[in-house]
């Protein structure tokens, strides 16, 4: 396997607070159109792994290549404009404005000239509503178009925040816990999406429920103290008796939904 099959790597990756070490030596091969999770425990680093990956922090060490590209140094809004967007587990909406708009400034809102041009109306840009009415297809949010986001069910908030980050048309999406909160019916729902996703996106996920990760996941790296524990596909993590000592005991071994 070549450099050219990866849509996103990271080398020696690491990120430290004075004398703690956040995150330490990460090498990450992430193919492309697959969908690849993060887990471990609390504290495991996934989260800080993700602020370095869309440059919400820089690293203090190593490296990070996007479709080619050396990212390390580049500011979070230039990563977004070479194709990296990412969802969060708190809900990021514009509750007061309508799903669509929402979409509508998201799409727009790669291009910060554009997004920052208030002397535009919003039916000049014609891209960026095609892109709004085109993510709201796919997420089966037409019916909802001009509901404000805020009064949307948990579930439809959900995935409209994984649409505004569609919307900026990455190369590879981050989603950090993505089911977070959700019912059975919209994790289902959720699950479907994201291997949707899976086929014209590269998708890395944090997710904690084992059932969903051992489900959708094409590979899985395992992380603790801030270090890749095992990686490998689901069956491959599932039998690895050190992830099993290492925090996950019986919940791995059972029966996976």
């Amino acid at each position: 396997m070549t450099t050219t099959d990866f849509a996103l790597s990271t080398q020696g990756l690491g990120v430290t607070y004075g004398k703690f070490v956040a995150l330490a030596d990460m090498d990450l091969n992430i193919r492309r159109n697959t969908v690849h999770s993060i887990i471990g425990p609390n504290g495991a680093g996934k989260t800080t792994m993700f602020h370095a990956l869309t440059g919400r922090v820089m690293p203090s060490s190593g490296s990070i290549t996007l479709n080619g590209k050396d990212i390390t140094h580049i500011r979070d809004d230039e990563r977004v404009r070479h194709g990296i967007a990412r969802s969060f587990q708190v809900t990021s909406l514009f509750p007061t404005l309508p799903v669509a708009e929402n979409l509508r400034l998201a799409a727009q809102g790669k291009t910060p000239w554009q997004a920052l041009a208030p002397w535009r109306s919003a039916e000049s840009n014609r891209a960026a509503l095609n892109t709004a009415a085109e993510v709201m297809e796919r997420l089966r949010l037409t019916g909802v178009a001009h509901r404000p986001a805020g009064e949307l069910s948990h579930g439809q908030q959900r995935r409209l925040e994984v649409g505004m980050a569609m919307a900026s048309h990455p190369s590879v999406i981050l989603m950090d816990e993505p089911t977070s909160g959700m019912g059975v019916e919209d994790i289902e729902e959720m699950k479907a999406l994201i291997r949707d996703l899976g086929q014209d996106h590269t998708v890395l996920f944090i997710e904690h429920n084992m059932g969903i990760v051992m489900n959708i996941s094409d590979t899985i790296t395992v992380m603790r103290l801030g270090r890749k524990l095992v990686e490998g596909t689901p069956a491959t993590v599932r039998a690895d008796p050190e992830v099993q000592r290492a925090y996950l005991g019986n919940m791995i071994t059972g029966d996976i939904a």
